[in-house]
């Protein structure tokens, strides 16, 4: 079994750079469907849900070469196919992202219901109900989501219930070869949105306002293939930045947009830590002990789940008591159970973490959860007594690419070791 190792104690500082999106670049992955001929992806992330996704082009049609470590060139001209394996979409949720190409582009699509973190539904319902106005026919069997257009993609208004990154992106993707205007209402204005809106612009398509709650397509013919840069994943920079605040940095984070953290960067002031913003990058550092600050995850430009478990390993070490609520996925408290191990007191009611911090941590075996939940375990390795083991390292390396090395080029004391089961944690 694969683990990382931490010695914590040791000083945390220097400069990190983060790669592209992984919630973007899967996306733009997808979309290279709707655009026969070959796309060349650049920043694209070295990770194990980017090899996954392309294994489902792959298995559609599509030919990818790997120019280098970052840059993928794929060729969809000879995609025919509009079902995708189990095996590889069971992996991960944003498999559901080849399902609006899949209807623009062959007016079917077979889809196997989505995997990844067990963090708690998929919301798969969302994309159903918002592709149902645009007079795609489902049926749900085995597993399976069977997607049909019997008078094509028809332009609609569609109000979402719930502000969906995936719902949003299906329904713009598959708008976009519509008879007619599809306006999104209530749609998810994530910066990755942003980005996808901005290559399928690239490609042809005609969208405006992504990145506000109202998004309008207008249908066009063909979309040509393009080079897009995937933009910087927040995400991966804000896990660094707390490596920074928790061990005390400064760590000085490079390759994204802080505007991309705005509410995340202000909770972290309030919670005492330095913040220095930059055009393209930010630092933390931490010099007294943190304080205690409420949290609740929302949609953008709310505080995102995806910083949740960091925010509570923070929180862990903070002078008082705060309350961490989550809106979005309801299993997404998983990795309280685990940092309690290493002396964390947190205590769970319902959708409500309640976190009295603690004058400090110990060293324990730990399991990653989930993908951000393992991350944080390991950053909260970075200042506990003793050395922490965590397992099921599979988790983490579906979203960090390099997440072992960038650290130790921080200081840390961290390395990551293949051990035999009968001494993994139970």
């Amino acid at each position: 079994m694969d683990v990382i190792k931490v010695e914590g104690g040791h000083p945390i500082s220097g400069e990190v750079h983060v790669g592209g999106a992984k919630n973007s670049a899967l996306k733009l992955m997808a979309a290279t469907i709707m655009a026969p001929g070959v796309t060349t992806l650049t920043n694209v992330p070295n990770i194990s849900d980017v090899h996954v996704m392309g294994k489902v082009l792959k298995r559609l049609g599509a030919t990818i070469d790997v120019v280098d470590e970052h840059t993928l060139v794929i060729d969809t001209s000879s995609v025919d196919k509009w079902e995708t394996p189990y095996e590889l979409v069971a992996k991960m949720r944003a498999s559901t992202a080849v399902l609006g190409p899949l209807l623009a582009r062959f007016g079917r699509a077979v889809v196997a219901m989505p995997g990844g973190c067990n963090i708690g539904a998929r919301k798969i319902d969302l994309h159903i109900l918002g592709l149902e106005a645009l007079g795609v026919d489902f049926q749900v069997t085995h597993g399976n989501i069977h997607a049909t257009t019997p008078n094509g993609i028809i332009g609609n208004s569609v109000t979402l219930e719930f502000a969906s990154v995936g719902a949003t992106e299906n329904l713009m993707m598959a708008s976009v070869h519509a008879k007619g205007t599809t306006v999104i209402d209530n749609a998810a204005r994530e910066p990755e949105i942003v980005d996808l809106a901005n290559m399928l612009n690239e490609m042809g398509a005609k969208i405006s306002g992504a990145g506000t709650p109202l998004i309008e397509i207008e249908g066009v013919g063909e979309l040509h293939p393009v080079k897009h840069h995937v933009v910087g994943d927040r995400i991966e920079a804000g896990t660094f930045l707390v490596a920074g605040a928790i061990a005390g940095g400064p760590v000085h984070v490079t390759g994204f947009d802080p505007n991309h953290l705005g509410l995340v960067l202000k909770k972290f002031e309030a919670m005492g830590v330095g913040i220095e913003r930059e055009e393209d990058g930010c630092t933390a550092w931490r010099e007294g002990r943190l304080h205690s600050v409420d949290i609740q995850t929302l949609p953008f430009p709310g505080y995102p789940t995806d910083m949740q478990a960091q925010a509570m390993a923070m929180l862990s070490l903070a002078d008082g008591q705060c309350i961490i609520t989550e809106n979005v996925f309801e299993n997404r408290f998983m990795f309280a159970g685990e940092i309690a191990r290493m002396g964390a007191d947190i205590r769970i009611e319902g959708h409500h973490a309640i976190v009295r911090g603690v004058e400090g941590l110990s060293g324990a075996q730990v399991k990653s959860p989930e993908l951000r939940g393992g991350a944080s375990l390991v950053l909260a390795g970075l200042v506990a007594d003793g050395e922490t083991t965590v397992s099921n390292i599979f988790h983490i390396e579906r979203g960090y690419e390099h997440f072992v090395h960038k650290l130790e080029g921080l200081g840390a004391h961290v390395r990551r070791e293949t051990i035999p089961d009968d001494e993994s944690v139970e």
